[in-house]
C-alpha cells in the first residue's frame, strides 16, 4: 500500500483522480489529509470534518470492476470493510445506511463516495473516498452525526485505520469470485432500518411510509409500499426520515 499524506487539500478524491491521470499509480494507492476544504458526499453534497480529528482518505482501486452493471459491488466491499474494522474495535450497533453511510445506533459516523472512470481501453478505475468521524466531539450543527470518540468514550489513533481498511478491502476483492453471494448477504443483513416501517420523502417532497426490503443488483433501494408493491429508488430519489 503506497500512502501519500497531505496536511490540507481541497478534496482527496480530486487529488487522487488528477494524480492517476498523470501517473501509472499502484493499485491501492492511498491519499490521506488532516484537513479537506471541499470534501464531497453523494451527489455533490458537502462533507464537513474538523481539522486533524478525523480520517479523510481516498484509495485507488483498479482491476476489479469491468462493466457498469458491477459498480455497486464496490460499495458493498468498502462499506463492509469499514464496518468489520470498526467491529474489531468494539464500536457498537453498526449498520450501513443505503448506499454506504456508516452508522452507529442512529448516528452517521462515516461516509463513502465512490467515483468511477472508464478508461479508453474499457477498464473501470475507482477512486474511493472515505470520511470517518474519529475524535471529533462537537456536532452542534449536525444532529444526525457522531464519532467513534463520542460513542465509545475513547480517543483513537486515526493513523491505524488506512492500513486496516485497505487490507480488508483487498481481502474481499481477492475472494469476491467465490464469496460474492456471502458479501451481498452480509450487506443485506447490515442495512440500516431494514424491515422496519419508516417514513420517506420523494423527489416531489411527498412523504410516504415504506419498508426497506433490500437492494437490487445495480444498487437501487427496494422499498415495500403501503399498497404492497415494491418500488426501486436510485440515490437522491428518496430520503429516509428518521
Amino acid at each position: 500500500m503506497k500512502l501519500i499524506k497531505l496536511d490540507a487539500i481541497d478534496s482527496t478524491n480530486d487529488f487522487l483522480k488528477a494524480l492517476s491521470n498523470q501517473d501509472e499509480l499502484d493499485n491501492f494507492t492511498v491519499v490521506t489529509a488532516e484537513n479537506q476544504t471541499k470534501g464531497k458526499g453523494q451527489m455533490g453534497s458537502k462533507w464537513e470534518s474538523e481539522s486533524g480529528k478525523n480520517l479523510i482518505m481516498s484509495v485507488l482501486v483498479k482491476d476489479f470492476l469491468f462493466n457498469n452493471e458491477q459498480v455497486f459491488n464496490m460499495s458493498i466491499i468498502v462499506s463492509l470493510a469499514v464496518v468489520e474494522v470498526l467491529k474489531s474495535l468494539d464500536i457498537p450497533d453498526l449498520s450501513i445506511k443505503w448506499p454506504n453511510d456508516i452508522m452507529s445506533y442512529n448516528k452517521k459516523i462515516g461516509g463513502i463516495l465512490i467515483e468511477n472512470t472508464i478508461k479508453s481501453d474499457g477498464r473501470i478505475v475507482s477512486v474511493v473516498g472515505l470520511g470517518l468521524n474519529v475524535n471529533q466531539t462537537n456536532f452542534e450543527y449536525l444532529p444526525h452525526a457522531s464519532s467513534l470518540a463520542v460513542i465509545s468514550g475513547n480517543l483513537f489513533d486515526k493513523d491505524i485505520f488506512p492500513k486496516l481498511i485497505i487490507e480488508n478491502i483487498q481481502q474481499k476483492i481477492e475472494s469476491w469470485q467465490t464469496e460474492s453471494l456471502c458479501y451481498w448477504k452480509k450487506y443485506y443483513n447490515t442495512l440500516f432500518r431494514r424491515g422496519v416501517p419508516m417514513p420517506f420523502k420523494n423527489l416531489e417532497n411527498q412523504n410516504f411510509m415504506g419498508i426497506i426490503q433490500g437492494v437490487s443488483a445495480i444498487g437501487k433501494l427496494q422499498v415495500l409500499l403501503e399498497d404492497d408493491s415494491v418500488s426501486e429508488f436510485d440515490i437522491k430519489e428518496i430520503q429516509m426520515l428518521y
